[in-house]
């Protein structure tokens, strides 16, 4: 009876202890490595501008395209309203939203550009939302070209509007349309961050700085890669995997890559099926058809139509040849 209640008396009194000491190992741990992780190392300030003001913010970079979406795609991804006057009220309210958000994420961003140092940076941006805002007619122009073609294109597509709610490539062409304008006026950090936001969830990767003219769809959508220098006409389709890429690089005396036009044109009227890939500084004429899983790097003229060789059926019999 004695031995039983001593070893019940000290399970209590070494738990109590173990639990100190596993607490004091804890903390120990914890802000040994907090100290250590809030050390500034040599690489984090060589990575970080020298401005010191806050950094883009991702979030608030998706919330910029959802807004843009809403406002181009009004009836669908807001409650429709009849009353015109109503409809102007919501995307006015979306409006100013868009604005405020694009003022602060582009004055963030401008702290990437050396040439922009010193600069009034709040009212350039200021600015510079104003002036997405003036592009946003035309974007919404060419996001429903680029719908049209989807549904023109896909028979398994019964409505337009099964094409806006569910179809990746209308999610990946908002944001890089959004992300192209933004580009285009010399925006640093936001165009990527938007463009890789569709590449993450749609698969489909677009360099935000590729032109692609009106009327582009792109079936499935898996895998396909547009690169930066691409320029793309209108009522051009691409099928899944398609990569539109570099064949190789070009670098300056001191062996730093240079960023030269280094990606395919593709003329309009193009359709490339799908795992195809072309590469370099080459034309797809006008009219073309690229076959599946071909190897592009040369020009290729007008109303072409290009594929691989057939298939040679070298069938086997009861496992012999193998």
């Amino acid at each position: 009876m004695f031995f039983c209640f001593f070893v019940v008396t000290l399970q209590p009194i070494y738990f109590y202890q173990s639990t100190i000491m596993n607490h004091r190992n804890v903390n120990e741990t914890l802000q040994r490595n907090v100290a250590v992780m809030a050390a500034h190392t040599e690489k984090e300030d060589a990575m970080m501008p020298a401005t010191g003001a806050p950094l883009p913010s991702v979030e608030d970079v998706k919330r910029i395209v959802q807004i843009a979406k809403t406002i181009i795609f009004t009836d669908y991804f807001h409650r429709r309203q009849a009353d015109e006057r109503m409809r102007q009220y919501i995307i006015g309210v979306n409006m100013e939203e868009l604005y405020e958000l694009l003022c602060r994420q582009i004055a963030c961003g401008l702290q990437f550009c050396t040439e922009c140092q010193g600069d009034d940076v709040e009212e350039t941006a200021q600015q510079m939302a104003l002036d997405f805002i003036n592009q946003l007619p035309e974007i919404k122009r060419l996001l429903y070209t680029d719908v049209e073609a989807m549904f023109d294109n896909d028979p398994a597509a019964q409505t337009y509007g099964e094409v806006i709610f569910s179809y990746p490539v209308v999610n990946t062409m908002t944001h890089y349309r959004v992300a192209h304008a933004l580009h285009s006026m010399q925006i640093p950090i936001l165009p990527r961050i938007i463009t890789e936001q569709a590449h993450s969830s749609t698969g489909i990767d677009i360099h935000p700085g590729a032109e692609i003219g009106d009327h582009f769809a792109i079936d499935h959508g898996t895998g396909v890669v547009i690169g930066e220098t691409c320029i793309i006409g209108s009522h051009v389709t691409l099928y899944q995997g398609v990569t539109l890429g570099a064949k190789s690089f070009k670098y300056d005396a001191e062996g730093n890559m240079l960023n030269v036009p280094r990606h395919p044109i593709i003329e309009d009227y193009v359709t490339v099926y799908s795992n195809a890939s072309i590469l370099g500084r080459i034309t797809i004429g006008h009219h073309s058809v690229v076959g599946g899983n071909i190897w592009v790097v040369n020009d290729v003229p007008p109303y072409s139509r290009l594929q691989q060789s057939k298939a040679v059926d070298l069938s086997f019999q009861g496992g012999l040849g193998i």
